[in-house]
Formats: C-alpha cells, structure tokens, sequence
C-alpha cells in the first residue's frame, strides 16, 4: 500500500528523517524496523521506517547522497510499503471484476454502538450488514483501521485507489467517493463521501462538512 502526505525532511545524525503522520501499527499492521521505499523529489529511494513509541514512526534515510530537496520545509511524500495488509480476500466470492455490488448510490447505517464506524463505511459501500461486515473484518468496537477496511473492501471486490491521501486539514477537492478520516481522540472517526454528500454512522446524511477537521481519504472507484 502507498501513503501520500506532506511533511519535513530533517538532517540529523544518523541520516535524513521524516516524520510520518499517521500511526503506523494501526494503518500498515507491522511493528519494529519496517523496510519501504519513499519517492521525494521524483526520486525512488530505499529507505527504513523507524519506531518512536506506539505506533509513531519516521523515515529513515541513511544514503545523504539520495536526498537533495531543501530542508525544513514541506515536501509531498509517497511512501510505499509492502506486505501491509491483512489478506481477508482468499475464499472470496467477489473481485474486482465480480463485486458485491455497483456503487451507484449511498444509504446511510447508523452504528447501534460507539466504536463501529469503520465497519458502517464498509456496510455503506457493500450494501450490507454492519453484523456481517463484523465477521468479515473479524473486529469489533474500536477496532476497525483503515487497513481492515481496505482488506475487507478488497473481499466485496469493492476497487479503490491504492494511495491513501493525508491532507491533515488542508483545503482538498474530494473524489466521487470516498471513505474519508478524522481524527477523534485517540482514535479516527470514519465517514462515507458520495457524489457531494457526507454520511455519517453518527449523524445521518450531512450537506456540507469541515474539511479542517480531515485527516485523510482513501477513494473508491466507482
């Protein structure tokens, strides 16, 4: 999976680091050093995720000859890393070319319960159930990330982008549709973008929304 975000390229003692915005046990599903590649400047490089403390990381890039953007300043980042996502697609009966179904319209889930609105976005684009996306994802309250929900949208054959946009509250033009994040607390709050409409498994159908509150967005092709 690819990671597009905007950050700063520090020199420090041991190399070249980047801060990344997102938590990475949450979002990529492995722990300790992670090897990756960074495109910056439209140059690939080789580089290796460092751990900070729960789930904060930073690029690491040891090779000062591969870096030669200005420092301190933002740069957009693509950062790909492999084997990040729970396979939940064998035994599927759908693809991408056979999905569950076509996504030509939106009907709002409301969660029965706090901690569930990953599994509702799922449910919104699948057409189905918030109980059976449970046992498809195989988590429950608090527990859906966006990696289990691309893994389970990759079971309902369900195609989408394979970048995730962090725009961490700068102004943005949002896909057709999309499953959109924000930050809640400790933990991200999830809702469905569709054709200029907002639904929410709190709120209901929204018109308009504050985009200084979104972290992120993974588009769904439709």
């Amino acid at each position: 999976m690819r990671y597009f975000f905007q950050s700063v390229v520090e020199k420090k003692e041991k190399g070249y680091m980047i801060q990344i915005p997102f938590n990475v046990w949450e979002v990529c599903k492995q722990r300790d050093i992670i090897q990756a590649e960074v495109v910056l400047d439209n140059k690939v490089i080789e580089c290796e995720l460092l751990p900070r403390e729960r789930g904060n990381y930073e690029i690491h890039i040891p090779d000062g000859e591969a870096v030669s953007v200005e420092l301190g300043v933002s740069h957009k980042i693509l950062l790909h890393v492999t084997g990040s996502l729970i396979r939940m697609d064998q035994n599927s009966p759908y693809s991408f070319e056979n999905p569950i179904r076509k996504i030509d319209g939106i009907q709002v889930i409301i969660q029965p319960e706090d901690g569930l609105c990953g599994q509702a976005c799922v449910a919104m684009l699948a057409g189905n159930t918030i109980a059976e996306v449970i046992s498809v994802m195989d988590c429950r309250e608090w527990q859906a990330t966006m990696g289990r929900m691309i893994s389970a949208l990759n079971y309902y054959g369900i195609d989408h982008s394979d970048v995730i946009n962090y725009t961490e509250g700068r102004d943005t033009v949002l896909p057709k549709c999309c499953i959109m994040m924000e930050k809640l607390g400790r933990y991200c709050h999830y809702l469905v973008h569709f054709d200029g409409k907002f639904y929410d498994s709190n709120l209901g159908v929204l018109e308009e929304y504050d985009m200084s509150k979104l972290l992120g967005y993974l588009e769904i092709k439709c």
